[in-house]
């Protein structure tokens, strides 16, 4: 008879788990203290007489506490046709890799609690509270891209819940829009050394607009999101999380003035307009992206940028122009913070101080508004930007 093939941890993960069977030959008790997921139960002793049992389609990974009679055993059933090899280590080896796995998320839950808490997330929960992302009864759905944003977010969702201090449920869901077979492995892959129980539901939403030629990316936004929202609300969901962070946010702000020619700012939450009942919530709104980075590298993470397939080839995502503004922005506040190291956080709240009175023009509910609509209706009234620009004058006229 033929040496059975074995079959390695790694080998073992990147097989699909539709294609083999896992069996367990320890005795019951050995068994019930402990055992791979999913395994079926069949003690070396009653294997022959219970081999029906098996899947003759599939592969049979067998194993036992150490790998040594599972050789004999996976021999054994070969001879009786059956597809069989054994898993090297037994269950001993698995259960030390997984608790190095467990060790591992430990620690980076443990660094999101002590090292990063001011940092991420009590701006986490900050958010959540003062902007009311989070209420008693909500389902959300954690949107996670396979970046180091929404794999954060996630983690942080994942320490709101042993807090509890309302019930609400979460349920971390991953788009597949036709990621290539790499990318989608990255995000599968870290997902699981993370803890994080994704459910992946797939679409053609890169083959949709693979021969758009204008704005393929807004578009692919604008289609992603919609997709989000309806497998949300399947799932039984009132709420998606996305994971823009304070950046985001700034960066926003000036693209719409420099870019736009209008003031408008990215929103903590939203009311979904095509779907009844649903709301977007963005829980990293005060999170800097400083930060993010700097706990994805205290980790050792690594994650996708953009899991776009066609990020090398597409000449539109790629061009210096869509390049070169997001970068001059960046570039932009970067050079006003070497003046004014407050510059950031004044972006961010210009567009909480908006003073109607001072503003020639506004739309609001998708109705433009001018300033003449008031304008003799309080005529004593001086604006306090006017104020100060007199004070100002006052000051030339003294020296």
């Amino acid at each position: 008879m033929e040496n059975v093939k074995s079959c390695s941890l790694a080998e073992l993960e990147n097989m699909e788990q539709e294609t083999y069977q896992l069996l367990d030959i320890r005795s019951m008790e050995a068994f019930d203290h402990g055992h791979l997921k999913d395994a079926l139960n069949i003690p070396a002793n009653e294997l022959i007489e219970r081999k029906d049992e098996l899947q003759t389609e599939k592969k049979i990974i067998v194993y036992c506490q150490s790998g040594v009679i599972s050789t004999d055993q996976a021999e054994l059933l070969s001879g009786f046709g059956f597809d069989a090899c054994s898993l090297e280590g037994g269950y001993d080896k698995w259960l030390l890799n997984h608790f190095q796995e467990t060790a591992r998320n430990a620690d980076i839950e443990k660094s999101i609690r002590k090292k990063f808490h001011k940092s991420i997330f009590s701006k986490f929960t900050k958010a959540i509270n003062e902007y009311q992302l989070v209420r008693e009864g909500d389902k959300i759905a954690v949107c996670i891209s396979g970046g180091k944003d929404s794999m954060l977010m996630a983690k942080c969702f994942q320490e709101l819940k042993l807090h509890n201090k309302f019930d609400f449920e979460v349920k971390f869901v991953v788009m597949d829009p036709g990621y290539s077979p790499e990318n989608r492995k990255v995000i599968e892959d870290n997902a699981k050394s993370l803890h994080i129980p994704i459910t992946i539901f797939e679409t053609d939403i890169f083959d949709s607009v693979y021969h758009v030629e204008n704005s393929p990316c807004y578009l692919c936004a604008r289609m992603r999101r919609g997709h989000l929202y309806h497998f949300a609300q399947q799932l039984g969901c009132n709420k998606i999380a996305l994971g823009h962070h304070y950046d985001d946010v700034i960066e926003t702000i000036l693209m719409g003035m420099l870019y736009g020619a209008q003031v408008q700012t990215m929103m903590p939450k939203l009311h979904s307009t095509n779907f009844e009942g649903m709301e977007l919530i963005r829980p990293l709104y005060l999170v800097r992206e400083d930060d993010i980075k700097a706990w994805r590298d205290y980790n050792g993470l690594h994650f996708i940028q953009c899991a776009c397939k066609f990020t090398d080839t597409c000449t539109t995502c790629n061009n210096e122009e869509n390049r070169s503004k997001r970068v001059e922005i960046k570039e932009l506040i970067k050079n006003l913070k070497k003046v004014n190291p407050f510059v950031e956080s004044n972006i961010f709240r210009s567009v909480e101080n908006v003073n109607i009175d001072t503003v020639v023009g506004y739309k609001q509910h998708g109705i433009r508004h001018n300033f003449l609509e008031g304008y003799d209706d309080n005529p004593g009234y001086v604006p306090e930007a006017e104020k100060a620009a007199a004070e100002t004058e006052q000051e030339k006229e003294g020296k």
